[in-house]
C-alpha cells in the first residue's frame, strides 16, 4: 500500500469537507444552494487533479466501494481508503467548527452542513424518498467516476465530468435532504452538529454505499472489466457493439 495515496485520501477528503461544506455554512445565504453545488464540484475538480494520479481521488467511502466491487482496486487499499476518508472528514468538520465559532451568532448545534430528512430538509421528504434521493444521486456520481477513469476512456479529463457530475448531484439534492452521496462528509459534520443530524445519519451512511453498489454493478455490464487482456477486452467490445 502506497502510503502517499492513504495520505491523499485523507487530505483529500479534508479539504472537501472544509471547502464545500464550510461553504454551505460559513456562506450559505450569500452564495445560496448554486453557489454551494458549485463549491463542491470545482472542490473536486481541483482535487482530481492534485491528488488523483497519487490515490485516484475517490474522497468518498462510496466511490471507493465502487471501485472494490468493479475489482478496480483490492480490499486491503479499500479498508485504508475508508480509514483515511473517514477520519479526513472528522478533520475537517472539526475545522469548519472551528471557523464557524469565529462568527458571532452563528448556530451549529443540529446544524453544521449536516443532512436530514423531515422537518430537516427544505422540502420535507420523508425518510423513503431522502433515502431513495441519495441512492439515485450516488449511483450517478459513482458511475460517472468508474466510467471515466476506465482504462478506455479518454484520459487527461477525468476530473471535468466528475466536478459536473458533483454540480448537478448538488443541484438536485440539496433541497432535499442536503446531498450527502458521501458517508464521510455526512459523518463528520453529523459527529459535532449532534441532536437530530446524529439520530438520521445511518440513513446518510447507508443510502450512498448501496447507490455505490448499484453503480459498480452497472459499470460492469456497460464496460470491460479492466482485468481482461486486451485482446479479450476487444472482443468484449465487438461482441457488444453486434
Amino acid at each position: 500500500m502506497d502510503r502517499r495515496a492513504v495520505v491523499g485520501e485523507f487530505l483529500g477528503t479534508l479539504l472537501l469537507v472544509l471547502l464545500a461544506v464550510g461553504a454551505a455554512v460559513l456562506a450559505g445565504e450569500a452564495i445560496g444552494s448554486v453557489g454551494i453545488a458549485l463549491a463542491f464540484g470545482l472542490v473536486l475538480l481541483a482535487l482530481a487533479y492534485a491528488i488523483g494520479p497519487i490515490s485516484g481521488c475517490h474522497v468518498n467511502p462510496a466511490v471507493t466501494l465502487g471501485f472494490l466491487l468493479a475489482r478496480r482496486i483490492d480490499g486491503r487499499t479499500a479498508v485504508s481508503y475508508w480509514v483515511a476518508q473517514v477520519l479526513g472528514g472528522i478533520a475537517g468538520a472539526a475545522l469548519v467548527l472551528l471557523l464557524a465559532k469565529q462568527v458571532p451568532g452563528l448556530e451549529t448545534h443540529g446544524k453544521l452542513g449536516t443532512n436530514g430528512w423531515g422537518e430537516r430538509s427544505a422540502v420535507h421528504i420523508n425518510a423513503g424518498g431522502a433515502f431513495l434521493t441519495e441512492v439515485v444521486l450516488t449511483f450517478l456520481l459513482v458511475y460517472v467516476v468508474l466510467a471515466v477513469t476506465h482504462r478506455l476512456a479518454a484520459t487527461g479529463f477525468d476530473g471535468l465530468p466528475i466536478g459536473m457530475a458533483l454540480v448537478v448531484v448538488h443541484l438536485v439534492g440539496i433541497p432535499l435532504t442536503g446531498t450527502s452521496v458521501n458517508p464521510a462528509r455526512s459523518l463528520g459534520p453529523a459527529l459535532f452538529a449532534g441532536g437530530p443530524a446524529l439520530s438520521q445519519l445511518w440513513l446518510f451512511l447507508l443510502a450512498p454505499l448501496v447507490g455505490g453498489a448499484l453503480a459498480a454493478g452497472v459499470h460492469l455490464l456497460t464496460h470491460p472489466q479492466p482485468n481482461l487482456p486486451a485482446a479479450e477486452a476487444l472482443a468484449t467490445d465487438a461482441r457488444a457493439a453486434a
